[in-house]
């Protein structure tokens, strides 16, 4: 992929990075990450050392859901040791609650949370969210669900709540073209006021 970036006449790293969702908990059984193709069972130190010589090879930009959603004491060492030149984001560890949040802000651990409205249940209850991330100098990652429809409010919500981030996938199906198509649509509408925030949308 980084080969791909660069045949296509972009700088890897610069103008376009990788971001990488493991869902970590998925593969977490019995305090261990059990990576079945290769035979091993890492702990958290060791997964986290996996994650830095990714970084250290590949211009890695996000890892969300790097380690189990319970497993708070292995991502606060993972945000010691990756969090001041990554975005840790917390999907499963955070579900979009702010209980869940304000207890990784007040613990170190991730630096920013995937939103999910629906996950959440409430625009009010999602737009907290949002904001006591940011109010923390946290990302906020607006992002789709499985199940997903053509309805655009995500995307008009990225945009509302200026996080800069959207997560709604490849632009392979119409519920996730639609959301681009948006976005295209909203930028036209606000002409030369719009502002691309590119890579100062990322916390690092």
């Amino acid at each position: 992929m980084t080969m791909a970036i660069e045949e296509a006449g972009y700088t890897p790293g610069k103008e376009i990075g990788f971001a990488l969702d493991p869902a970590s908990s998925g593969f977490f059984e019995d305090g261990s990450y059990v990576l079945r193709t290769e035979g091993r069972r890492l702990s958290a130190g060791e997964m986290t050392a996996y994650y830095e010589s990714l970084a250290e090879t590949y211009p890695v930009v996000v890892i969300e859901d790097g380690l189990a959603e319970d497993d708070w004491s292995g991502w606060k060492e993972l945000t010691r040791r990756l969090g001041d030149r990554i975005e840790l984001v917390g999907d499963d560890l955070f579900v979009t609650n702010v209980t869940r949040i304000q207890r990784g802000i007040d613990e170190g651990v991730a630096n920013a949370v995937l939103i999910k409205p629906n996950q959440i249940g409430t625009v009010t209850e999602t737009i907290a969210a949002v904001e006591l991330a940011q109010s923390h100098g946290w990302g906020a990652m607006v992002s789709h669900r499985s199940g997903e429809t053509v309805d655009t409010f995500i995307a008009d919500f990225t945009v509302a709540m200026g996080t800069g981030h959207l997560k709604t996938g490849a632009p392979a199906r119409g519920e996730r073209v639609e959301k681009y198509n948006q976005l295209l649509r909203i930028e036209e509408e606000m002409g030369k006021s719009a502002r691309y925030a590119g890579r100062k949308a990322f916390v690092h």
